[in-house]
């Protein structure tokens, strides 16, 4: 049996107002539009019901339950309302009633009803084309405004008018009889589904949504220095709105391919180049590729050991959205040989001889 104090929280000679309050503070947590528990959303309104009314809480406090209409003994039966009441109180009724009381009812502006959805869609870009900003034309199956109509969702030359049963507002006010009084609340308008106008005669096309499923192409900067997994937003890009609501916007998410020769870390790049024993020991000068295609010059030291990485500033990425580039360095790999020339074997051994 549930003990409606301990499921308020309040004390057994707790007042009305304590009982109240108590009732208002649980509903608004447990509400289950809210996120909350509906059993314990439930719970709570019995609760009250039972504790707000002064015969149902003498007989509770007697008994340990509530008698409708009986004698001690009777099996308990719990309404909501009573139809002699002059009105129907169940617990979508109530629940209502609580949204109204805490603010949840309030109407959205008719803009969110009719705006486009956004649209998120990925993009994979070799690395080369992070070096420099450039536009990218891609074509999306999506919702476009309706050309017969221009987004009205009228047919041309027939005329829209105001709602009548909104006035234009796109919401009507139902008033809800309950225990605790009259409440207030708004809903969209059934007539013109939050509209605010109704046409004449709907688009043939279109069906009066102002809007069509079709291909469009669109094209999109991609900025230099992008790297994968950023996004990039395109304004209005999205949905088109229905009956001329404002579009919802395009989110692309880039993905950098790995390339070939370079490894990305920021905006630094990093390569791997292999060299002979004999030009690591000597030291020379090397061809190294950069990532635009074109190659420069590296000179090697005399003596270098594998696994030296030399920078070269500059040949990196590009900042993303500001200036300059990161830097290119280069890790260098000492070869060795695995197949050796008789004569090449003549020559390590004497090199050998001489202690290198």
């Amino acid at each position: 049996m549930m003990d409606y104090y301990q499921i308020l929280g309040v004390q057994r000679n707790a007042s009305v107002d304590d009982i109240k309050k108590a009732y208002y503070k649980l509903a608004h947590k447990y509400h289950p539009d809210k996120g909350g528990d509906e059993k314990k959303f439930k719970e709570v309104n019995e609760a009250y019901q039972i504790l707000s009314n002064k015969e149902k809480r003498s007989q509770y406090d007697n008994f340990g339950r509530v008698f409708e209409g009986g004698e001690p003994g009777t099996d308990f039966q719990w309404a909501w309302g009573k139809p002699d009441m002059g009105f129907d109180f169940g617990f979508e009724d109530l629940g209502e009633m609580v949204e109204e009381m805490f603010g949840f009812g309030a109407p959205r502006r008719k803009k969110d009803l009719k705006r486009g959805r956004d649209i998120e869609i990925e993009m994979e870009i070799p690395l080369e084309d992070v070096l420099k900003g450039r536009e990218k034309e891609i074509n999306i199956y999506k919702h476009t405004t309706c050309s017969r109509c221009g987004g009205i969702g009228a047919e041309p030359g027939t005329k829209v008018r105001e709602c009548f049963s909104c006035r234009g507002t796109g919401y009507v006010q139902q008033i809800k009889k309950t225990f605790f009084g009259s409440f207030t609340k708004w809903a969209v308008c059934p007539e013109c589904r939050g509209e605010g106008y109704r046409s004449e005669k709907p688009c043939n096309v279109c069906k009066g949504e102002g809007r069509i499923k079709g291909e469009e192409k669109i094209r999109i900067f991609i900025p230099a220095g992008v790297d994968t997994n950023q996004v990039i937003k395109a304004e209005g890009k999205g949905d088109a709105g229905r009956r001329g609501g404002k579009s919802g916007d395009l989110y692309l998410r880039i993905f950098v391919k790995p390339h070939a020769i370079f490894g990305r870390k920021g905006d630094d790049l990093y390569a791997s180049i292999p060299i002979s024993f004999a030009l690591a020991a000597l030291g020379d000068e090397i061809e190294v590729p950069v990532l635009d295609g074109s190659k420069i010059l590296l000179k090697v030291p005399a003596g270098t050991d594998s696994g030296k990485i030399l920078r070269v500033s500059g040949k990196g990425i590009s900042h993303f959205q500001g200036f300059g580039r990161g830097n290119l360095y280069i890790e260098l790999i000492v070869k060795t040989p695995k197949k050796l020339t008789r004569s090449q074997k003549e020559l390590l051994e004497k090199l050998k001889a001489e202690g290198i």
